[in-house]
Formats: structure tokens, sequence, C-alpha cells
């Protein structure tokens, strides 16, 4: 027996195409779905992964930043250091120029005359005392003079006074740039004031 088919085979091709098309729509839509969540899963992994690199050098940062402060701590103790080690090294090398000063002091002083006050500030020495005449002032100044200790002698006052048979000349002389001999003229002893 002959079989025939009474169907329309432009519509069983048609519904055959809507059947495919919707199929690769699906399909479509599927692998869409499937490549924007893998990208989804890549894209936030990468994200994680940058975030977790940017707070550790965050935190490399902070951690250079506190070695840092350390460090300007230290520079700042070591200046400190540094300085405190310079002052006890200008207080060393003043110690023998202080007995050198006296020593001088001592020295150049003429008989019948007597210091009763000694004063520094800075380089200028001022020096009051007393003498049996205006030429032992005149002398002692002549010692500061060629004394390698002391330049510049000057005279501010002199008073002359007179009690019986005694004479008295009270006196006030300074004297400019006390130094080492040999050294220069910024290594001075510190002020002081001395009274007999």
């Amino acid at each position: 027996m002959t079989k025939i088919n009474l169907l329309d085979w432009r519509t069983k091709r048609r519904e055959l195409r809507k059947q495919r098309f919707t199929a690769l729509m699906v399909l479509g839509a599927l692998v869409g779905i499937a490549v924007f969540g893998l990208a989804y899963v890549v894209m936030s992994n990468a994200l994680g992964t940058q975030n977790d690199r940017n707070n550790y050098l965050k935190q490399q940062i902070a951690e250079v930043d506190q070695k840092i402060k350390e460090i300007e701590e230290l520079e700042k103790v070591k200046s400190n250091l540094l300085a405190r080690m310079r002052v006890i090294e200008e207080l060393q090398a003043s110690r023998s120029a202080t007995v050198h000063f006296f020593d001088e002091i001592v020295n150049t002083l003429p008989d019948g005359v007597t210091i009763t006050v000694i004063k520094q500030s800075g380089a200028a020495v001022t020096v009051e005392g007393a003498a049996e005449s205006n030429g032992r002032v005149s002398t002692y100044m002549k010692n500061l003079e060629a004394s390698p200790w002391f330049e510049d002698p000057r005279l501010v006052v002199i008073k002359t006074s007179e009690t019986g048979a005694a004479r008295r000349s009270d006196f006030t002389l300074q004297v400019r740039n006390l130094t080492k001999p040999g050294d220069s003229p910024d290594t001075t002893v510190d002020g002081e004031e001395i009274e007999e």
C-alpha cells in the first residue's frame, strides 16, 4: 500500500526551522550566561587578588613608614649625642685652658699688685685690683701684653687714694682675645667671677 502524505511539506519545514531556532536561542542564551558567569568569576578572582596585593602593599608601606619614624627618632638621638660629645670635648679641651689662664694671671702679676675681681665674658676679661702705684699697674699691663695668653690690655679706670703715708691705686683693666697659644681665638675659658 502506498502512503500519501497529505500534510503540507512547507509547514513541516517551517516547524522544524522554528524548533531549531528556539533550540539555538536557548543554547545561545545558556552559552552567554555561562560565558558571563565565567567572566564574572575570573574578574572577581582578579579583583580579589588585586585587593589582596593592595592590602599587602598598604601593610608594607605602613611598616616602612614606622621604620622611617624610628630612623628619624634615632637620627635625633644621634644628633643629640653628637652635640653632647662636642660639648664634653670642648669642656675637656678647656680644662687645661682654665689652669693655664689662672697660672698666667699669677705669672704676669708684679709685686705690689693685688687682684680683687676677675670677670670673663666671651673673649673679654676684666681685671679689678689695687696697686701700690700707677707704675705697678703699667708694669702689669706690659706683662699681660708680653704673655702669649693675653692681647691688647686696656686700662679702663684708675683711682689713686692716699691713707696717711700709704698710697693706693685702684684699677680696672680689660684684656682681649684670651686664647691658648697656637689655637684659634674661639677657644676661650667660660666666664667666671672670682673675688678675694
